[in-house]
């Protein structure tokens, strides 16, 4: 009994989509500094940053529990099938919320914990509890919170007091912001009929999935742009940009294939896909920032440690 109970509220937390958060979290970290960040702010950041994601999604739970009793993708959610009372999520997510603004004012800096706790108002409160249902660009609109932990990491071990902080820290955000609706659509696409069940106007819904199709090209490869303005500016070197060269041009033909697909479960495919794209390109940057500088030769426009490039 207790582990079902242990597992329900881990379920609140969506895990997989929190390790994400964090992952991105952990690369704003490693950008934002030469060599490696502060070990204090590191981990009660990641910490506060993945309590406050955690706190997020079971609200997240809280709100949608009508729409996911109706939706197959969510059916199995614990609000959904009564293994947990709507009164303990509360209570659950507002520990973890309390947990969270208290370790990053104490331990990382108000900053942190201010971008934070607006990220969290962001998504569990203006894109679930309204955005989701008032418009079919509610994913674009809500989605700057989604996109912000780049710069939760970034703020949790500068301060965001360097020169170039701000604006580099901004440009992992908007990466994730454009990511977002091409990642999220193709999702829409394939579960449009439970959208149009539970009443929610996702854009396959209230504009057709063709409509739909061209919309997540377009994003894409305004994407693709985008992932190249971190070398065009200094930010990172040639090894990130082989990789996101390579992982875009991928990313560009599943949007492109998805225009005639070879069966329903394409959109799928590709919503998979940008998951992983996601976390390579992530990883090519931290690659290309901190890693590749220790090993013999490195340097130059791969040269992560170089001041120049973190402000």
């Amino acid at each position: 009994m207790a582990g079902s109970k242990a597992r329900a509220y881990w379920t609140l937390t969506k895990p997989r989509v929190v390790a994400l958060i964090v992952f991105t979290a952990l690369v704003g970290m490693f950008l934002a500094v030469p060599g490696l960040p502060p070990a204090r702010e590191s981990v009660f950041g990641l910490l506060g940053i993945w309590l406050a994601a955690a706190s997020a999604a079971a609200i997240n739970h809280l709100i949608d529990q009508r729409i996911d009793k109706v939706m197959a993708r969510t059916a199995h959610r614990p609000l959904a099938t009564g293994a947990l009372r709507p009164v303990q999520v509360l209570v659950f997510a507002l520990a973890l919320g309390a947990a969270s603004m208290a370790i990053l004012v104490l331990l990382v800096n108000p900053l942190t914990a201010v971008l934070t706790f607006a990220s969290l108002i962001g998504y569990a409160v203006v894109y679930t509890g309204f955005l989701k249902r008032a418009t079919p660009q509610n994913i674009v609109i809500g989605g700057i919170a989604g996109a912000a932990p780049p710069l939760l990491g970034w703020a949790a071990v500068t301060g965001m007091t360097g020169q170039w902080d701000w604006a580099h820290a901004l440009l992992l955000v908007l990466i994730v912001f454009v990511w977002t609706p091409p990642h999220f659509w193709a999702l829409a696409i394939f579960r449009r009929e439970d959208y149009a069940r539970a009443l929610v106007p996702m854009l396959p819904v209230t504009h057709g999935v063709a409509y739909t199709r061209w919309q997540i090209l377009i994003y894409t490869v305004l994407l693709v742009v985008i992932t190249l303005l971190p070398v065009a500016i200094g930010m990172s070197g040639l090894f990130y940009l082989g990789g996101a060269v390579v992982l875009g041009l991928v990313f560009l033909w599943y949007a492109w294939r998805l225009l005639d697909p070879p069966d329903e479960f394409f959109a799928m495919r590709m919503f998979n896909y940008s998951v992983v794209y996601l976390m390579a390109l992530f990883a090519f940057l931290l690659v290309d920032h901190w890693l590749l500088p220790w090993l013999p030769g490195a340097g130059g426009v791969a040269g992560g440690l170089d001041w120049q490039r973190v402000g």
